[in-house]
């Protein structure tokens, strides 16, 4: 993904903490204080430009959700999104997903949502797929038992990958789609590159998958 610089970004990022929450370390195990209630919580790893997560949020107000993504010049666009729409069970966090387990404790999240991950294809960056196994242990360590991994991806390559290392992990591999949007699933919420993608012509790939206790 090609990132045009943004200087301003981190002085907005700033401006906004009711909606980008600092030093969400201090949250570990305590997110009912962000969102002032004890509902479950879902949250998107690499959530770019947030209209995934916006929406989830929008068609799910008694589910909490945060999105994660790394890079400033991104997350600001899913900033605009959540000052415009304003909702009281979404946040952002502007983060390394590697460092989940700084932020989340065990049994913090319900759900990870991983979608259009970098696929990542040459054999020598295999750990920095998000389906790799170091990612899967640190995804159980913040999940409640039995939590679930919901990925979608138009690579593959990537899918089939993912799906060989969830099962090497010995999770449940409780739903898969290879052709998504032609197949009978409710509910899909496109995020901007499966929009753009499945607007090529690309298939798109979905799984649901589950950590067994």
């Amino acid at each position: 993904m090609r990132l045009r610089n943004k200087p301003w970004a981190k002085e907005k990022i700033e401006s906004y903490p009711q909606y980008i929450v600092p030093n969400p370390e201090n949250f570990k195990g305590k997110w009912h204080k962000v969102f002032h209630n004890e509902q479950p919580l879902h949250i998107e790893v690499g959530t770019g430009k947030g209209r995934f997560i916006t929406e989830m949020a929008k068609a799910n107000p008694h589910i909490n959700y945060i999105g994660i993504e790394l890079y400033d010049s991104v997350i600001v666009t899913a900033l605009d999104r959540l000052i415009e729409a304003d909702l009281p069970n979404l946040r952002l966090l502007n983060v390394n997903a590697a460092d989940l387990d700084k932020y989340f404790a065990k049994n913090d999240v319900e759900r990870v949502y991983l979608n259009f991950s970098d696929p990542w294809p040459k054999k020598r960056h295999e750990k920095r797929r998000l389906t790799y196994k170091d990612f899967l242990k640190l995804y159980e360590s913040i999940l409640v038992d039995g939590g679930e991994i919901h990925f979608k991806t138009d690579n593959q390559g990537l899918f089939e990958y993912s799906l060989m290392s969830f099962s090497a992990y010995g999770m449940l591999l409780k739903y898969i789609s290879l052709d998504l949007h032609n197949s009978d699933f409710e509910g899909n919420i496109m995020t901007e590159y499966e929009q753009k993608f499945s607007e090529k012509g690309n298939r798109i790939y979905r799984c649901e998958v589950k950590y067994q206790n």
